[in-house]
C-alpha cells in the first residue's frame, strides 16, 4: 500500500475553495493515519474503556459523510451502513471486518458528499433537519461540521497510531 497525498489547502482561497480545500486536508489525513498498517493493526483499541480504534473511525466517517450530505443536505432516504441495529455499530469492529471493505464504503461516501455537495451553494438550507433537534443547517454550516469533525477524530487518530506503531506526525 503506498502512502496517501495530502494536498495543503490554500491560503488565499475564497470561502467555498477554503472550506472544500481543508474537508479534503481532514479526509486525507485520517487515510494517511491509516496506510500500512494491516487489518490487525487497524481493529486495535485506543485505550480502555475506548472503542475507538482506526478501523472504526473509518467506517464512523463513512457514516458521518452519509448522514450529513445524503441524509441532511439531500434529504435521501439512505439506511445506515453499520449503525442501524448498534447505534455505535461503527465503532464496534470484528475479526470479519476488513480495512478494504470499510476503506471502499468511505469513499464511495465521499464521492457522493461532493457531488451533492457541487450542487448546492454555501447559503442553501439542508433538505432535512435533524432528526433529533430539528434543526436546519446550510451547506456552509455542514462543512464546517465536517471540518471539525475530521480534525477531532483525526487527533484519536493521532494517538492510536502513535500506540501502534509509534509513528507520528501531522
Amino acid at each position: 500500500m503506498t502512502t496517501p497525498e495530502r494536498t495543503e489547502p490554500s491560503t488565499t482561497a475564497g470561502e467555498r475553495d477554503m472550506l472544500e480545500g481543508w474537508l479534503e486536508y481532514h479526509r486525507e489525513t485520517l487515510e494517511m493515519k491509516c496506510a500500512g498498517l494491516g487489518d490487525e493493526q487497524l481493529r486495535q483499541l485506543s485505550v480502555p474503556p475506548s472503542e475507538i480504534s482506526l478501523l472504526g473511525l473509518v467506517r464512523h466517517m463513512a457514516e458521518v459523510e452519509r448522514s450529513w450530505f445524503r441524509k441532511i443536505l439531500a434529504g435521501e432516504s439512505v439506511e445506515w451502513i453499520y449503525s442501524s441495529e448498534d447505534k455505535d455499530g461503527d465503532f464496534h469492529v470484528s475479526e470479519q471486518d476488513t480495512y478494504a471493505e470499510a476503506h471502499a464504503t468511505w469513499q464511495a461516501e465521499i464521492v457522493r458528499a461532493r457531488e451533492l455537495a457541487a450542487a448546492h451553494g454555501l447559503d442553501d438550507v439542508a433538505q432535512s433537519k435533524h432528526p433529533r433537534t430539528g434543526e436546519v443547517f446550510n451547506l456552509r454550516w455542514i462543512m464546517t461540521h465536517m471540518i471539525e469533525e475530521y480534525a477531532r477524530h483525526n487527533g484519536h487518530a493521532d494517538l492510536i497510531r502513535e500506540r501502534i506503531d509509534g509513528a507520528t506526525g501531522e
